[in-house]
């Protein structure tokens, strides 16, 4: 799960802005499934200059707990996963390096969508991103599929803010597989 925000002390920085579909700018990110460093599991996530952007590691050998890095190896975000009645996956996201003894709030929750009891429309939606704690307002909904690299991040108002997508080789439209896909971040997304 990927999370590019602004905080009250920390701006993203666009890399590449380009004119998509719709006319509307954007950033087109490359994720690879592999970590830089050797031993741990997480995402590596290229500018399309080929510089590094980001980089989502796990070093603290809790499986339950990653960090969202900028390119640098600063900490931006803290993702911990936790189950609850085991029925839903969900992660709470801190700002900057979290220690599990600190009273910190976290910024956002992300609840995986697991109930799937019957078919609707509802069973497109990967997960729902809340602000802080709370369950009441759900900033943004995730829909499609994770596992195909074909998702789409929309707001409140449904418009679609980010997408993943499959990476494909220009001249040939050969795919990279699925350890290599898109990210790609429409202006304004914060």
């Amino acid at each position: 799960m990927m999370f590019l925000s602004k905080s009250k002390s920390r701006t993203v920085h666009h890399y590449h802005d380009e004119s998509g579909d719709d006319g509307e700018a954007s950033t087109s990110l490359t994720v690879w499934t592999k970590s830089l460093v050797y031993s741990c599991s997480g995402f590596t996530v290229i500018r399309s200059d080929g510089g590094l952007a980001y980089r989502v590691d796990n070093y603290t050998g809790r499986p339950d707990q990653t960090i969202l890095m900028d390119g640098s190896g600063n900490p931006i975000f803290t993702i911990c996963r936790r189950k609850k009645l085991r029925l839903l996956d969900y992660w709470l996201v801190y700002e900057g390096e979290f220690e599990m003894k600190s009273l910190q709030k976290p910024m956002f929750c992300v609840r995986k969508n697991n109930m799937r009891l019957r078919q609707t429309k509802v069973d497109d939606v990967v997960a729902y991103v809340y602000c802080g704690m709370s369950e009441n307002r759900c900033m943004y909904v995730v829909e499609g599929s994770f596992t195909h690299r074909s998702c789409k991040i929309m707001d409140e108002s449904r418009r679609v803010v980010a997408e993943i997508k499959k990476k494909e080789a220009m001249p040939k439209g050969v795919s990279f597989g699925l350890e290599v896909f898109h990210l790609i971040i429409k202006a304004g997304f914060h």
